[in-house]
């Protein structure tokens, strides 16, 4: 990264850009070089509107820029130069760099752990969800499900169909059993090995 884009007027989509093909997964999802929410982009992940910095964050962290963005209306852009992005930031005192680059920090793994979601399947984006929900006891793990089926499909970018799906494949080997509002995590190491974690 060699500059900053300051987007002073208009509307940006945010998320991963896609690839020529359309091809879909096993599950029926759209994969990384499939159809996308918009033209463009495979998995769109937000919106910024002008006036914002983009992808200030990795600036601030010294970082490539994580995101990919399309303008979705006509914009008007600054490019700011990073010496002069950083320079203008030297002038901050250490509590309040500090502060800033802890947020820069949090709202970077927040975007990677989203990005992250995309480039796994279904199975393995709904494993990771599980380890991650569980209630652990000594002698079991098991996960209360306190939000309606469509609500967890749409944290994990799929459909409530292919989450039921997901969940019978994932009784049928054994990984999990139980059904209703209490699923016991039955072999947690395989979920695991699944989520690829």
């Amino acid at each position: 990264m060699t500059s900053v884009v300051y987007v002073e007027s208009g509307q940006v989509a945010l998320g991963l850009a896609g690839l020529p093909s359309s091809s879909t997964g096993e599950t029926g999802e759209a994969t990384l070089d499939g159809a996308a929410a918009f033209p463009g982009l495979a998995h769109q992940i937000g919106v910024l509107k002008g006036p914002a910095w983009l992808e200030a964050p990795a600036a601030l962290l010294g970082l490539p820029s994580a995101l990919d963005a399309i303008a979705e209306t006509p914009v008007r852009l600054r490019r700011v130069s990073l010496a002069a992005f950083q320079s203008a930031l030297e002038g901050t005192d250490a509590t309040g760099r500090s502060i800033l680059l802890d947020l820069a920090q949090a709202h970077r793994e927040q975007t990677e752990r989203t990005l992250s979601r995309f480039a796994k399947d279904a199975e393995a984006r709904c494993a990771e969800w599980l380890l991650r929900h569980a209630d652990s006891s000594p002698d079991k793990a098991c996960v209360k499900l306190e939000l309606r089926k469509r609500a967890i499909a749409a944290q994990l970018g799929i459909a409530p169909e292919t989450l039921s799906r997901v969940l019978r494949h994932l009784r049928e080997r054994h990984l999990i059993s139980g059904s209703g509002r209490i699923l016991n995590l039955v072999d947690p190491n395989g979920l695991r090995a699944l989520a690829g974690s």
